[in-house]
C-alpha cells in the first residue's frame, strides 16, 4: 500500500520511472508481525507499570523507615494504616506541585487544636512534626508520647514528633498547618517565614480577626507569606480532646482552590474525622469568628440564671446577625448555615469543652475580666475578636443605627469594655423596637 501511494504521488518528471509493485503476500505477512507486536506489548507493558508501582511503594517505605528527624525512629514497625495510595494520588488532584514521597505534615502551634490536628495527621501513619515554644514539651513529647502541660491523659501516636527549630521541619513539608491564636500569628509567622518554601500550601485552623489590623487569617497569612502561595483554612465543631479522643467530628476546609481543599480533606480525613470542602473562604472565616462571641453571650446567659428559652433565643439571634454580616461580606448563606458558622456556633454555645462559654459564664457570674485572665492560661479567642469585630463592622457595613442590626455583637462589646454589665446588656436586648424577624428579607 505504502508503494502504491509513493508511486502515485511522484512529480512530474518521475513518472517514467517504472512503478514498485506491492505483493499482497508481503503485505499480509507485515500486517501479521505488525499484530504480533502489539499483542506482545500489551503483555509487557502491564507487568512494567506493575514493577514501577512495586519499586515505588518499597521506596516510599524505605523513606519512611529512615527518616527520624521527620516522625518515626529506623527501628520502628510501619503501622497498619498506611496510606501510601492516598499521598500517590494526592500528586494528580492539585495544581500545586506534586509532593515529594512521603507526604510530610508540619504543624505550627502547640496549643490543644495544634495538638489535635497533629494528632489526626500522625495517627495515620504520616510523618508529623509539630513546632512547639519550649525545648521540655519537645522533649517529653518525643520521649513520652505525651504533652506535660496540655491534654495530659493523651498518648499521642509514635509518628508525632516535637521540635523548637523551625528550620528542622518546615523547608521539607508537604503541608504546613497553622494553628497560633490570630492575635499572635503575625509575629509568628514574621519570626517562621524565611523557612517555608514559595510554593508550601498552608491550611489555617486559627479562627478570629485580629484587633490591630481588622484582618482575618486570610488577610493576615498574605500579609506575611505572600499572595502566590496556596491558602486553606478548616473551620467546625471540633474540640481538640474529642478529636484526640476519637470521638466523630466533621469539619470543613475552605480555600479559593478547590483541589488543594479537597486532598486536604483526603489528607485528615479518617474514620472518626470527616472533612467537607467549599471555596466559600469568607464564608468560613465569618462564621469562625462571630461565633466565639455568641459563645460568650451563651455563657452569660448561663451565668445570670437564665432558663433554656433565653440561651436558645439568643444563639438563635446571634446566628441571624452572622448570617447578615456574612451577607453584607459576600459570604454565601449556605456556609454560615453549615459547620462552620451554625454547626461550630452550636458547639461553643452549648458544649462543656468552650472555653469563651466559660469566660463568659464567670462574667455572668460576676467576676470582672480581670479576675478571669488572671486565673487561666487558655486563650478565649471571643474576647479580642468581639471588640475587633465591632469596629469592623463600623468600616466594612454601610447604614443607620448599626447597633439595631448587630445588637449582640454590639451589646457583648460594650460588657466587655466595661460599658455595661450582663445583666444590662440582656435588658437592653429584650427592649428592643419591634422589627421582623428578618428585616433584611424581601416579600
Amino acid at each position: 500500500y505504502c508503494c502504491d501511494q509513493q508511486a502515485n504521488h511522484l512529480g512530474d518528471e518521475q513518472k517514467d520511472r517504472p512503478r514498485i509493485k506491492s505483493n499482497p503476500a508481503s503485505r499480509n505477512k507485515i500486517y501479521t508481525a505488525a499484530m504480533k507486536l502489539c499483542r506482545l506489548l500489551l503483555f509487557i507493558i502491564p507487568f512494567s507499570l506493575v514493577e514501577l508501582v512495586r519499586e515505588v511503594s518499597s521506596f516510599n517505605a524505605a523513606y519512611r523507615d529512615f527518616s527520624p528527624a521527620f516522625g518515626r525512629p529506623s527501628n520502628t514497625a510501619l503501622p497498619q494504616r498506611q496510606r501510601h495510595l492516598k499521598s500517590s494520588q494526592l500528586c494528580l488532584a492539585s495544581t500545586t506541585p506534586p509532593p515529594p514521597y512521603p507526604v510530610r505534615v508540619a504543624v505550627m502551634g502547640g496549643g490543644n487544636f495544634g495538638l489535635a490536628l497533629a494528632t489526626v495527621c500522625a495517627r495515620q501513619g504520616i510523618p508529623t512534626t509539630l513546632l512547639v515554644r519550649k525545648q521540655d514539651i519537645a522533649n517529653s513529647i518525643n520521649s513520652n508520647h505525651t504533652h506535660p502541660e496540655k491534654m495530659k491523659e493523651f498518648v499521642f501516636p509514635h509518628t508525632l514528633r516535637a521540635t523548637t527549630d523551625p528550620e528542622e521541619c518546615l523547608p521539607d513539608a508537604t503541608y504546613i498547618i497553622h494553628a497560633v491564636p490570630v492575635q499572635y500569628s503575625r509575629i509568628f509567622l514574621d519570626s517562621v517565614k524565611d523557612h517555608i518554601p514559595p510554593t508550601t500550601p498552608v491550611l489555617s485552623g486559627s479562627k478570629g480577626i485580629e484587633t490591630a489590623s481588622l484582618g482575618f487569617m486570610a488577610d493576615i497569612l498574605k500579609q506575611t507569606l505572600g499572595n502566590e502561595r496556596p491558602y486553606a483554612f478548616l473551620s467546625g465543631p471540633s474540640f481538640a480532646k474529642e478529636i484526640c479522643d476519637g470521638v466523630a467530628t466533621a469539619v470543613v476546609i475552605a480555600s479559593e482552590d478547590l483541589l488543594l481543599a479537597r486532598d486536604l480533606a483526603s489528607l485528615l480525613s479518617d474514620d472518626s474525622f470527616r472533612c467537607f470542602t467549599t471555596k466559600d473562604v469568607m464564608g468560613v472565616e465569618i462564621g469562625g469568628a462571630v461565633k466565639n462571641v455568641i459563645a460568650l453571650a451563651a455563657g452569660m446567659c448561663e451565668g445570670l440564671g437564665l432558663g433554656t428559652n433565653a440561651m436558645s433565643g439568643l444563639v438563635t439571634r446571634g446566628c441571624g446577625e452572622m448570617r447578615r454580616l456574612g451577607l453584607t461580606l459576600g459570604a454565601r448563606p449556605s456556609t454560615i448555615a453549615g459547620l462552620s458558622g451554625v454547626g461550630d456556633t452550636f458547639g461553643t454555645c452549648f458544649g462543656p469543652l468552650s472555653r469563651n462559654r466559660k469566660f463568659g459564664y464567670r462574667l455572668g457570674q460576676g467576676e470582672t475580666m480581670e479576675e478571669i485572665l488572671a486565673s487561666t492560661s487558655e486563650v478565649a479567642e471571643g474576647v479580642d475578636t468581639s471588640i475587633a469585630l465591632v469596629n469592623f463592622i463600623k468600616i466594612k457595613c454601610k447604614g443607620y443605627r448599626l447597633d439595631l442590626k448587630f445588637p449582640i455583637l454590639f451589646g457583648i462589646a460594650d460588657i466587655l469594655e466595661g460599658n455595661l454589665t450582663p445583666d444590662e446588656g440582656l435588658k437592653g436586648i429584650m427592649n428592643l423596637p419591634f422589627v421582623m424577624e428578618n428585616f433584611d428579607e424581601r416579600y
